[in-house]
């Protein structure tokens, strides 16, 4: 039975923790999914060992963190039923009021991954100055009007451009040279 989102309740896309083991048979996202809430994980393909057998299997590629986009009065029942199952708080923020991220930013950085064969995902302190290039807007495909900059590699011969979601990941989308125009 999927929940009905009314008019005066506030739809955010709120940053969630879970707490169960790796080898979890359920977890969050998948419960989630499965109860019909809009998610968004950040996933990445790792080798798995299943029955003595090696399989390449797509995990979350930060264990705890997923993006749920609901409200806060259809989440909380869910919350409070699941003790692995957590909103993620800012110090400093008022008392008990979760973490969200900004439906623009939020969309933004869901599409740019999903534009990608293999998204490459960096942890806010993975990324050292060094790393990032020249700043760019993309004319053209599918991350038309992105900007931002592209990921200075050695040696690389393709390009990738830095996708950030403030305060959380960044994403490198591999983008093709002739829609890249440097600012």
């Amino acid at each position: 039975m999927k929940n009905e989102i009314t008019d005066n309740e506030s739809v955010h896309w709120f940053v969630m923790r879970d707490l169960k083991r790796l080898n979890a048979k359920l977890p969050a996202y998948k419960q989630l999914r499965d109860m019909d809430f809009e998610l968004f994980t950040p996933m990445k393909w790792q080798l798995v060992s299943k029955g003595g057998k090696q399989v390449r299997m797509e995990v979350p590629y930060i264990q705890d963190l997923l993006f749920v986009h609901s409200t806060r009065e259809r989440l909380d029942p869910v919350v409070g039923k699941t003790p692995t199952l957590q909103y993620r708080y800012q110090h400093g923020k008022s008392y008990r009021e979760p973490m969200t991220v900004r439906e623009a930013d939020m969309e933004r950085f869901m599409y740019a991954v999903n534009q990608a064969d293999t998204p490459r995902y960096y942890a806010p302190d993975e990324l050292t100055p060094a790393m990032y290039g020249r700043k760019v807007r993309i004319v053209g495909g599918a991350l038309d009007n992105y900007e931002g900059y592209l990921l200075a590699v050695r040696g690389g011969r393709t390009k990738h451009l830095l996708v950030e979601l403030p305060g959380f990941l960044t994403v490198s989308v591999e983008v093709s040279p002739e829609y890249i125009q440097l600012l």
